[in-house]
């Protein structure tokens, strides 16, 4: 649906109904798809033909949602998992194994860094995490002979960074490998990562896509514009016969489609993060109001943090669509729409005040959630970020007294005196 604006395509895309067929995106709810032939099933296995027998690798009703998500980003192929978490695993894991290493930007959500970090440093790969406002001579000094991926967040969770696109994807094609983009908070409504160099991006669903907290899940989109086959050695999974598949060649076989047939056919096989048919149909139900909730949620995003700025007793803001912020000009000129609806600030009392505001506040809830319809707070010192040592904290750019605030769909005016009563208590 190229031709489309991205509004038509949150509805549109992904699913288009034959005669008699259900104008809905139907739930394909089985585990397993019947043949006539054991023949026609063996074709499948040996991925000579397409379609469907076992849901772990595919399922239509995901397909249909990941084609959506695909068209969205301007890729050309894409896949279901069954959390955010599981697309940032696969997408590093799907061209790394032991022995290799990734280039990371610092600022990236509690749970991506300590899979960076410490887990999949005990497989093998390990990582190199660098400040994402460092210069391009810090950032080229962090590559290696075996590095194989860089990786960065669009807006960083919860420091609420811009990554600089264009510096980073200079630096990732100048030594031969992917750019790796987590686009999560600014969606594709308001960034499109592929337009500035990024060659992978990855979503946790879960979020904004999902936009009501009702399932959890993530998506990886391969914009198809890396040239694998020209760094043959370096990426051999890709480029050189699969052995549990008769030898095939994913470059050679499949083409632009090669990234995400791979992650499919070996990681979804055998580790099995897949997304349930009944989540992607919740997740597709979301989709088709995200270009309506992203200016909304931007929009009193923005009155929050004019708002807290002007308290007496908020020490900081944080919000790159708040003119003045550190990363205003870098989100102007990548997400001249808007940003995100998500906010940090701290308060003047420090760590012990924000627990306190937090605790007070009676409609805004603390919750292990963020981007969805509900406004919510989260202190990710104490939460999400709690396994970090304060070193690390402040790499990733968590202050002690941060309170992480997804402004939600509400009426503005009802979130803020909220927030005002809560601040009274403090």
């Amino acid at each position: 649906m190229s031709d489309y604006k991205i509004e038509t395509k949150c509805i549109q895309s992904g699913y288009e109904p034959g005669n008699g067929e259900p104008r809905v995106l139907p739930i394909y709810q089985s585990t397993t798809f019947k043949y006539s032939t054991s023949e026609q099933m063996g074709r499948l296995f040996d991925l000579e033909d397409s379609g469907y027998f076992y849901t772990r690798l595919q399922n239509p009703t995901n397909d249909a949602v990941a084609a959506k998500i695909c068209d969205l980003e301007g890729g050309v192929a894409a896949m279901l998992t069954s959390s955010g978490q599981a697309a940032s695993f696969y997408s590093i894991m799907n061209i790394c194994e032991a022995g290799d290493h990734i280039v990371c930007a610092s600022a990236i959500y509690g749970g991506t860094y300590n899979l960076y970090a410490h887990t999949i440093r005990k497989m093998g790969v390990e990582a190199t995490f660098v400040d994402p406002d460092c210069s391009e001579e810090e950032l080229n000094a962090a590559f290696r002979e075996n590095t194989k991926a860089v990786f960065g967040e669009s807006i960083a969770n919860p420091a609420l960074v811009v990554l600089d696109f264009e510096k980073f994807a200079k630096a990732a094609h100048t030594h031969g490998v992917p750019f790796v983009v987590d686009n999560t908070f600014a969606t594709p409504i308001n960034c499109r990562p592929f337009e500035w160099g990024a060659d992978i991006v990855l979503h946790s669903t879960t979020k904004y896509m999902d936009g009501h907290a009702s399932c959890v899940g993530g998506a990886i989109v391969d914009s198809g514009n890396f040239d694998w086959e020209a760094y043959g050695e370096k990426f051999a999974g890709l480029t050189t016969p699969d052995e549990t598949y008769h030898g095939i060649v994913y470059t050679q076989k499949f083409g632009k489609g090669a990234y995400i047939t791979k992650a499919t056919a070996q990681l979804m096989r055998d580790l099995g993060s897949i997304q349930s048919p009944q989540n992607a149909f919740l997740l597709n139900m979301g989709l088709e109001t995200l270009h309506l909730r992203m200016p909304r949620h931007c929009g009193n995003a923005l009155a929050m943090a004019k708002y807290l700025k002007s308290h007496d007793k908020v020490a900081w803001v944080n919000y790159p669509g708040l003119e003045g912020d550190p990363y205003y000009e870098l989100g102007k000129k990548y997400m001249p729409g808007g940003t995100c609806g998500v906010l940090t600030f701290g308060l003047k009392g420090g760590r012990d005040a924000s627990v306190r505001m937090m605790d007070s506040l009676k409609m805004v809830a603390i919750v292990t959630h963020v981007a969805d319809a509900r406004s919510c707070v989260l202190h990710p010192a104490s939460h999400t970020h709690r396994q970090m040592n304060d070193k690390e904290l402040l790499e990733a750019g968590v202050q002690p007294d941060l309170i992480r605030f997804s402004v939600g769909l509400e009426n503005i005016d009802d979130i803020i005196a909220d927030v005002e009563q809560a601040l009274m208590q403090v």
